[in-house]
């Protein structure tokens, strides 16, 4: 059986593999890619033997931050983020839940402050049993990660 590839490979940029399926558009928001001027390919729903299904998104000419592979860790903790340089992979970096999340995701507590009024959210990230919590700086409730549907691109 021969192999062909799904998406077109790209001489230099990001690959972000392994998002759960669905994710890859709130990523694409979350970094501000579209309208850019970086040509975007992005995958949905591709069979993957360990997700079932999962996305991939290829930046050409654009190469993640620091802070944004650990922002993305918030929808897709378990990504692989792929640094291309001549066609070739240089770097493959796992995305890591950093200890904060800030700006990025709404707190679902409706009586939370940062629902009434224009304050930036922050939520301090906790592992229980395998499990990614985040607790609320403000109000400081507990959710698990899949319990935070909001996002703030």
């Amino acid at each position: 059986m021969s192999k062909t590839l799904s998406v077109a490979a790209i001489k230099d940029g990001t690959v972000i593999d392994h998002i759960p399926a669905g994710a890859a558009v709130i990523i694409l928001q979350l970094l501000k890619l579209f309208p850019g001027k970086h040509r975007v390919s992005l995958g949905l729903n591709f069979n993957s033997t360990s997700m079932g299904f999962k996305d991939l998104i290829k930046i050409e000419n654009r190469f993640l931050t620091e802070k944004e592979a650990h922002d993305i860790a918030a929808f897709a903790p378990h990504a692989t983020i792929n640094t291309i340089k001549n066609y070739k992979l240089v770097s493959k970096l796992s995305a890591k839940m950093p200890e904060e999340v800030a700006r990025i995701l709404v707190c679902p507590n409706l009586r939370c402050i940062t629902n009434c009024q224009s304050a930036d959210t922050l939520f301090h990230v906790e592992e229980h049993k395998n499990q990614v919590l985040l607790r609320c700086h403000f109000c400081e409730k507990i959710f698990e990660r899949k319990e935070i549907k909001d996002y703030r691109p």
